[in-house]
């Protein structure tokens, strides 16, 4: 396995916050960039005290903060003061990529608009995320994954069951998948920019991720499609694609298909059930759905989950325990694949989640923490040709905190 970093050289400006943007610079610096992450004075990034906001998990270190930061240098900058112009323009002339998600009109004010960037480098490839887009009624909109992955999307009003009203699903999903779209973007304008020398602007918005992960719903819509009825568990779509409880308490997702159903009969001591006409193809399954899915929790309930991973297994039919995460925490599939991994230097915690995505024979760099807040001030204004003179006149007229930063959570 080689140990040079895909990224190493890649300059990368973040001056995003809470999470999507700041996660996906964290995946360019699993590959080796070098990520300069901006923050304002006083709290810095909001996602610095989220891992204390219910109903985040109590924990004494403040994983979230290092889970979207880790790998970075960091500065707190007042982009409200014009003094930090000269700041900004430097970082941008350093940078290959600028992400940010201030909202429009925001960022022009603060000197982060595109045009402005994109004047100081023209090669440079800036990446924004929105709530709701560039466009349209609500562009101007804030929006959390929440709101605009989850709710305006269609699919948390998908996930809930039949007679039951919405919840609040894992927030910072939407955002964590969103990551992965920003980043894909980034690495699209940067093999353009290898191609032809030009630079860019892309994005994406949290609703457009949300939809796109909605999308065998949307699309069905936009067909014309009949949607089924919400899912009710003892009178499903498809009782093929189910959750059972076993006789220990367990839940499993069951998710076959009519080729698995000779398997999953003699998985549950019922072979005479191919000769059943009821349940001879899908129509027949989604006709008789609740008479079935009935028979199953029957079945499932009378043994225990262990018994039905083996002969499940053996008959080849698709199914996972529905784990918990503080279960999934403890898989040893996710060290197994390197999906959980260590980091270093953070007081009471031992490993992170890594990035879903991996080039097969490259290592990625290690995990380290993320920046204490405003930690890397001073050498990076001195990287970018600042002297000490001159730290001095930007901390006096308000650019920069006027004393080194104190250590952040």
């Amino acid at each position: 396995m080689t140990t040079e970093s895909v990224f190493t050289g890649l300059k990368v400006l973040d001056a995003s916050s809470f999470i999507a943007g700041p996660a996906a610079a964290t995946v360019l610096s699993d590959f080796g960039a070098d990520v300069i992450k901006i923050e304002p004075p006083g709290a810095g990034d909001p996602q610095r005290r989220l891992s204390s906001v219910p109903p985040s998990p109590r924990a004494q270190a403040n994983y979230s903060w290092h889970l979207a930061n880790r790998n970075k240098r960091g500065m707190v900058i007042d982009l409200k003061s014009p003094a930090a112009i000269a700041i900004l323009k430097r970082l941008v002339e350093w940078a290959d990529v600028v992400i940010t998600n201030f909202p429009h009109g925001t960022r022009e004010k603060l000197h982060l608009g595109y045009d402005e960037v994109a004047g100081w480098n023209p090669r440079v490839v800036y990446a924004d995320i929105t709530g709701f887009g560039d466009a349209g009624p609500d562009a101007g909109q804030p929006g959390f994954d929440l709101t605009a992955a989850w709710s305006r999307s269609g699919l948390l009003a998908s996930t809930r069951d039949a007679g039951a009203p919405p919840t609040v699903p894992v927030w910072g999903s939407g955002d964590y998948m969103s990551a992965v779209a920003i980043y894909a973007a980034i690495v699209t304008a940067l093999y353009r920019r290898e191609r032809t020398g030009q630079g860019a602007s892309v994005g994406t918005s949290l609703l457009a991720a949300g939809v796109w992960a909605t999308g065998t719903l949307v699309a069905g819509a936009l067909a014309g499609g009949t949607p089924f009825e919400l899912h009710d568990r003892k009178a499903p779509a498809n009782p093929l694609i189910n959750p059972y409880r076993t006789a220990d308490g367990e839940w499993f997702m069951l998710v076959a298909a009519p080729p698995h159903w000779p398997g999953l009969t003699r998985a549950i001591g019922h072979p005479d059930l191919l000769e059943d006409p009821r349940f001879t193809d899908i129509e027949g399954f989604v006709k008789n759905a609740a008479v079935l899915a009935e028979l199953l929790d029957t079945e499932f309930r009378s043994r225990p989950f262990d018994h039905w991973k083996e002969v499940l297994t053996r008959e080849r039919v698709t199914f996972s325990l529905i784990q918990t995460p503080e279960e999934a925490a403890q898989d040893p599939q996710l060290r197994a694949n390197d999906i959980v991994v260590p980091i270093e230097g953070v007081q009471g915690l031992e490993y992170t989640i890594n990035s879903p995505v991996n080039l097969r024979g490259v290592a990625k760099v290690p995990a380290k923490r993320a920046p204490d807040l405003g930690e890397h001030n001073d050498e990076i204004l001195a990287q970018l040709g600042f002297g000490p003179d001159d730290i001095a006149e930007l901390r006096a007229q308000g650019a920069i905190p006027g004393t080194t930063p104190a250590e952040g959570p």
